[in-house]
């Protein structure tokens, strides 16, 4: 997952004292610090540092990224003029991950980079409520009474996300993630009426660009079907679905993505190996599968245990 770096003590030193959306702006950071799980833990992709509201800075929006409290937004974005704020972006508006991917991909070699972007719902739930939010209760709002302002704002967050995701694919991004933190919140009625249409826009234009694309929420058991019929080719699931039945929800031929809990990885080693040999046994099941952690990496987890898990991986794969 994105935040593999951050349980690292050389992230801790490179991030010291600078600002979180400084260090997503600085291509020397981004390097470094998206080449540090792949150097400690010899991971089989990287994938690009960033924030989800990066392309939300980049396009002139007053928000900042404050500790322990996550995105903020000065000024929150909940009527028409509001909307009007958000213009399209355009890849002058981040030439830093042009640079960034770009030195990426060479010092990679072989190892795949992974794009990244925030999905529009989690975007709009962030700008609605001001900042992160338990009930979404601005952001169901807006989204029920107001459903022309909502699809206009969904609908500009699209462009941008995709603008976003298409700068990492021309520099050189092998494939890309779509990561909506917050979708778990709707039904999948709701889902399906407010979010799926953008979601699926997006997917299907890139799919013209012909790199892989990954779709990942946190929280959404019943909503795999739809994350499925999106349009992605791999739909990542957190560790409450076990990858069997995840298999049996989404579309043919989809691969799932996880889904190892991370809290497991606090665990004596034979529990995380017991673990980790459950998830590989259950993800034959799917279409095809990527192991990973069911969401990010947790910040206190202990790096060797990391590496550990990354190598028993490797192993179990080869049987």
């Amino acid at each position: 997952m994105r935040q593999a770096g951050r349980s690292l003590p050389e992230y801790r030193r490179v991030r010291a004292d600078v600002p979180m959306l400084e260090a997503c702006a600085r291509p020397d950071m981004i390097v470094e610090i998206t080449m540090q799980p792949v150097r400690r833990h010899g991971v089989d992709a990287a994938i690009y540092f960033s924030d989800i509201v990066v392309p939300l800075k980049a396009i002139g929006l007053d928000l900042d990224i404050k500790s322990g409290v996550g995105p903020v937004v000065a000024d929150p974005v909940r009527d028409a003029d509001g909307i009007k704020r958000l213009r399209e972006l355009s890849p002058d508006d981040v030439p830093f991950v042009t640079e960034a991917v770009g030195t990426l991909v060479g010092e990679l070699g072989t190892t795949p980079l992974i794009g990244f972007a925030g999905a529009p719902f989690t975007l709009a739930s962030y700008l609605i409520e001001g900042g992160p939010s338990k009930n979404h209760e601005r952001t169901k709002a807006l989204m029920y009474g107001e459903p022309e302002l909502w699809n206009d704002l969904m609908r500009r967050l699209s462009g941008i996300t995709l603008e976003f995701l298409k700068v990492q694919i021309a520099a050189g991004a092998g494939a890309v993630q779509l990561f909506d933190s917050w979708v778990g919140a709707l039904s999948a009625e709701d889902y399906r009426t407010s979010v799926l249409p953008h979601t699926s826009w997006i997917f299907e234009r890139l799919g013209e660009l012909d790199v892989p694309r990954i779709h990942f929420g946190v929280g959404t058991g019943e909503l795999l079907s739809l994350l499925s019929e999106a349009g992605a080719d791999v739909v990542g699931v957190d560790w409450r679905v076990p990858l069997d039945k995840a298999a049996q929800r989404v579309q043919p031929a989809t691969a799932l993505q996880g889904n190892l809990d991370p809290a497991a990885l606090f665990a004596p080693w034979e529990v995380v190996a017991e673990r980790a040999g459950d998830v590989l046994s259950r993800g034959r099941a799917a279409e095809g599968h990527i192991f990973n952690l069911g969401h990010g990496v947790l910040p206190d987890t202990d790096p060797d245990m990391l590496t550990r898990l990354t190598e028993f991986v490797h192993e179990e794969s080869q049987t």
